[in-house]
C-alpha cells in the first residue's frame, strides 16, 4: 500500500487555478511623493508562475528533492516565491530567525546541514566570513548581485533554465510539477526562537504541514477572500491555504515592538485587512496608539496574538478600535506543535476568568483543538523512557503540558538529547512534553502557568511563573513583570522584577507597597520576597514579547550583589509590620 502524497505548495497551485486574478500579496517597494507606502501586487497566478520558474531556476542550480537548504533572505518578492519554489521542489527550506546571533546561526547550521545555500550577499558574505556550513554546503545562490564567494546568482540560475531575467507580462510560464513527496517527507526545518537557550531546529514533515493546515483553517473561521496582515513574515505562507490575500507591513520584522502604527493602519485602511496577526508586542503598540488617537477600524473581523500572552488590557484596548463583531483569537502552542488549544476575547475577558487569571489561576488558553491529545504529566526534569498512566496528574494540579497528534512533531534536527528529553515514546508513536507547565480545569479547559524552566523552587514551596505574573500584572501601572531567583548566602529568593507602564505616576516606594500587598494576598505568590523595577525588559528576536528571564534574573542578582535591594526589602517589612496605609 503506497503512502499518501502532499505537497504544501499544491495549496498554491490550486487557488492560482481556482482564483487567478485574486490578489496573493502586496509588497511595500517604497514610497510615492506624498509619502504613502507604494506597494507591489502579485496577483495568484503570477505567485503560482514566479515561484515555477524559480523552482525551475534552482533545479538548474543543482537543488532537488530531499535537499536540505539554508533560505536566508528578507521578506520580500524573492522570499515567497523561493519558499513555494522549494516545496515544489521537495527541497528542505532551513529556516532561521537572522536576529538570534552570528554564532548561533552557525550553531543552528551546523547542526541542520545544508548542501545548498541561498542569501542576500550580506548573508553569503557572513557565511564565508565565520564559516557558516563549510563542511557540508555545495550549491551556493546570491540573490542579488554576484559577489567574491562563488556559486550563482539567481537571476543567472533562471537564465540556465531558459528564463530571461525580467518576463513580460503575459509571457506563458511552463509549469513545474509538484515533487510527489509522503506525509512522513522532510518538508522543513524550523528553528525555535531560542527564548530558552541555543535555538532548537523541529523537523517538519509534509503530514505535520497537512494537519497544521486543516486545524488552523477549522477553527480560524477564515472565508475565502479575505486580506491578511500578517506581522510575521512566515505565517504569511499559510495564506494560500486559507484563501487569503497577503498585506506585508512595512516594518522590521525583527524589531515588531518598534513597529510605526501608523503604517499597519494605513494598510488596514488601503486594502481593508479582515485578519491582523501580530505578538502582544505589536499589538500592544497598535492598541495605545489607537486608544491615543481614537482610531477605528472596521474591516478587521479577527486578530491572531499569539507569541506570549496577552494582557486582558491589552486586548480591551484593541477591541475598542474594532466593530462590534470582532475577536481577537489567542493560539496555544509552539514551533513543535502549533496550534494546541485556542481560546479568543469573548472567553477571556468575561469577569469570571479575568477575576481567577488576577488572583494567581495562570492565563485560559481554552480547550484543546480537535486534532490533537492533550494530557498533564508530573513535573519532572528527566527523560522518560516510555509512557505510563502513573504519569498523570489529578484534575486541577499543575504539571507539564505533554501533546500528540500529527501536527507535533517528532524531532530535532541533530540534537538526540533534546529529542529524547521533549519526546515520551508510545506504541506506534510519540507524546511530546511541551516544557510548559498548567493544568485542566474541571470544564476541560487549558490553562498555561508558564515554562518549567521558570518555576522557582524554594524548600517547602514551588513558584509558577504566570500566575504569579499575572497577579502583578493586573496593577493598573504595570505593563509586564517576571518571576525570577536570586541567591541570597546560597539559598534561593524568588523575587518579582517589574516593567512600569509608560504612564505610571505612581512614586517607586507607593507602588511596591501596592505590589507587596497584592502579593502577599494570594496563595499563588505569597512568600515572595521583593520587587526591583526595571526599565525595559530583555525579549526574544520574534515576537519581542517572550521575556529573556536568564539575562534578566543575572541583572537582578547584580543589583542584590550590589546592595540594591533597599526597595524590596523596605517594601515586604513596611507590609509585614501592617505599615502599607
Amino acid at each position: 500500500m503506497h503512502e499518501p502524497l502532499f505537497n504544501i505548495a499544491g495549496y498554491l497551485t490550486e487557488i492560482a487555478r481556482s482564483q487567478p486574478d485574486t490578489l496573493a500579496i502586496a509588497l511595500p517597494v517604497g514610497r510615492s511623493t506624498n509619502g504613502q507606502v507604494k506597494y507591489r501586487e502579485l496577483s495568484y497566478r503570477e505567485l503560482n508562475e514566479e515561484s515555477d520558474v524559480v523552482a525551475f531556476a534552482l533545479q538548474a542550480a543543482g537543488i532537488k528533492r530531499g535537499m536540505a537548504t539554508a533560505l536566508m533572505v528578507r521578506p520580500g518578492p524573492e522570499f515567497f516565491s523561493l519558499t513555494f519554489a522549494l516545496a515544489k521542489l521537495g527541497a528542505v527550506p532551513i529556516v532561521i530567525d537572522p536576529g538570534i546571533g552570528l554564532r548561533n546561526i552557525k550553531t543552528c547550521l551546523g547542526e541542520a546541514e545544508p548542501e545548498a545555500f541561498i542569501g542576500i550577499p550580506q548573508a553569503h558574505a557572513a557565511r564565508f566570513a565565520l564559516g557558516w556550513g563549510r563542511a557540508t554546503l555545495r550549491h551556493l545562490v546570491t540573490v542579488g548581485r554576484r559577489a567574491w564567494f562563488g556559486g550563482i546568482t539567481l537571476d543567472e540560475a533562471r537564465q540556465l533554465a531558459g528564463f530571461g531575467k525580467e518576463r513580460a507580462p503575459g509571457d506563458a510560464v511552463r509549469s513545474f510539477s509538484l515533487a510527489p513527496t509522503a506525509l512522513q517527507e522532510r518538508a522543513a526545518v524550523l528553528f525555535t526562537s531560542g527564548s530558552t537557550g541555543v535555538p532548537k531546529g523541529a523537523v517538519y514533515t509534509h503530514g505535520n504541514f497537512a494537519a497544521q493546515v486543516s486545524t488552523l483553517r477549522r477553527i480560524s473561521g477564515v472565508q475565502k477572500g479575505e486580506v491578511d496582515l500578517p506581522t510575521l513574515p512566515v505565517f504569511a505562507l499559510f495564506d494560500p491555504a486559507l484563501g487569503m490575500s497577503t498585506i506585508v507591513p512595512d516594518m522590521d520584522p525583527t524589531r515588531p515592538a518598534q513597529v510605526d502604527p501608523r503604517k499597519l493602519i494605513s494598510a488596514i485602511e488601503q486594502f481593508k485587512v479582515t485578519n491582523l496577526f501580530a505578538s502582544p508586542a505589536v499589538l500592544n503598540v497598535l492598541a495605545r496608539y489607537g486608544a491615543e488617537h481614537d482610531v477605528v477600524l472596521p474591516s478587521v473581523k479577527r486578530v491572531v496574538c499569539a507569541g506570549a500572552p496577552v494582557q486582558p488590557i491589552i486586548m480591551e484596548r484593541c477591541l475598542k478600535m474594532l466593530g462590534k463583531d470582532a475577536r481577537i483569537v489567542t493560539p496555544y502552542g509552539a514551533t513543535e506543535a502549533l496550534p494546541v488549544s485556542s481560546v479568543d476575547s469573548n472567553e477571556i475577558l468575561q469577569p469570571e476568568i479575568r477575576e481567577l487569571t488576577a488572583s494567581g489561576a495562570g492565563v485560559l488558553v481554552g480547550q484543546p483543538v480537535d486534532e490533537v491529545r492533550v494530557s498533564i504529566i508530573e513535573i519532572g526534569d528527566h527523560p522518560l523512557e516510555k509512557w505510563h498512566d502513573e504519569l498523570l496528574v489529578s484534575q486541577g494540579e499543575i504539571g507539564e503540558i505533554v501533546v500528540e497528534g500529527d501536527l507535533v512533531t517528532e524531532e530535532y534536527q541533530n540534537r538526540s538529547l533534546s529529542t529524547k528529553l521533549a519526546k515520551i515514546p508510545l506504541p506506534g508513536g510519540f507524546a511530546h512534553r511541551m516544557g510548559d507547565l498548567g493544568y485542566f480545569d474541571k470544564g476541560g479547559r487549558l490553562w498555561f502557568c508558564g515554562r518549567k524552566t521558570h518555576r522557582v523552587r524554594v524548600e517547602r514551596k514551588t513558584f509558577f511563573s504566570v500566575p504569579c505574573e499575572m497577579i502583578v500584572n493586573d496593577h493598573a501601572e504595570v505593563y509586564r513583570s517576571a518571576l525570577v531567583q536570586v541567591l541570597r548566602k546560597n539559598t534561593v529568593v524568588p523575587i518579582i522584577v517589574v516593567e512600569r507602564e509608560t504612564n505610571s505616576r505612581s512614586s517607586v516606594k507607593k507602588l511596591e507597597l501596592e505590589l507587596m500587598g497584592l502579593i502577599e494576598k494570594f496563595e499563588r505568590s505569597r512568600g515572595i520576597e521583593g520587587i526591583l523595577f526595571h526599565k525595559s525588559f530583555p525579549v526574544d528576536i520574534r515576537h519581542n514579547a517572550k521575556i529573556d528571564r536568564g539575562r534578566l534574573g543575572r541583572w537582578a542578582q547584580g543589583r542584590w550583589a550590589q546592595g540594591r535591594w533597599a526597595q524590596g526589602r523596605w517594601a515586604q517589612g513596611r507590609w509585614a509590620q501592617g505599615r502599607n496605609k
